[in-house]
């Protein structure tokens, strides 16, 4: 299952499985493949871009987010913390996400995507929370950008509560994203010992 996730830059990712999820997607390209499923966290521009959304959907996409996003992206199936859906043979569960920038009165978002008999924890904007000691997943995918985010150090925190049995970081690659391949590097030679961090190059 891990093979099958592709890093978009920044905090966009595709889960290339059947259904075919993207998680917030940004600056994708128009030759991307059509999604079966879009999740959003949150109703920040780098997170929330309806432009993308439209370059995305079709007549049966199913797009689900918080009611931050639901204000902005026509068509979104809100869901609140602890709540699920199925989309297939997928089942997605949300789970909070917060800190100092996003206050828990926001209900951003994180998920965990179960599929294929791998869980899948997409943080999303957060620090690491009391909530996360209910989640125990196979793949944990991490912002590591400490710019409203997890810093790389805090982010190894999350990763000794999670305990999964990988790690891929978000949110770096450019001083402007956040964190840069420094604080990635940093995060792997942290984290490497509680678990199998994979630094994703950009799909193309």
């Amino acid at each position: 299952m891990i093979d099958q996730i592709d890093w978009l830059g920044h905090a966009s990712f595709r889960i290339n499985g059947a259904p075919l999820i993207y998680i917030d997607p940004w600056r994708v390209p128009r030759s991307a493949p059509s999604a079966d499923v879009i999740l959003i966290t949150h109703d920040h521009y780098d997170h929330c871009s309806p432009a993308d959304v439209e370059k995305l959907r079709n007549p049966s996409t199913l797009i689900v987010g918080n009611a931050g996003a639901a204000a902005v992206i026509e068509g979104v199936t809100v869901l609140r913390a602890w709540q699920s859906i199925n989309a297939g043979r997928a089942c997605i569960k949300t789970v909070p996400a917060y800190n100092g920038y996003h206050p828990q009165s926001f209900e951003c978002l994180g998920f965990v995507i179960s599929l294929n008999h791998y869980d899948i924890y997409y943080a999303g904007d957060t620090d690491v929370i009391p909530e996360m000691d209910r989640i125990h997943p196979d793949i944990a995918i991490l912002p590591i950008g400490g710019r409203q985010t997890m810093s790389a150090a805090t982010a190894v925190e999350a990763v000794q509560r999670l305990r999964p049995r990988w790690v891929i970081p978000s949110h770096w690659g450019s001083p402007s994203e956040g964190g840069t391949s420094f604080d990635a590097r940093q995060f792997m030679q942290a984290a490497e010992p509680l678990a199998d961090v994979r630094l994703l190059d950009r799909a193309r």
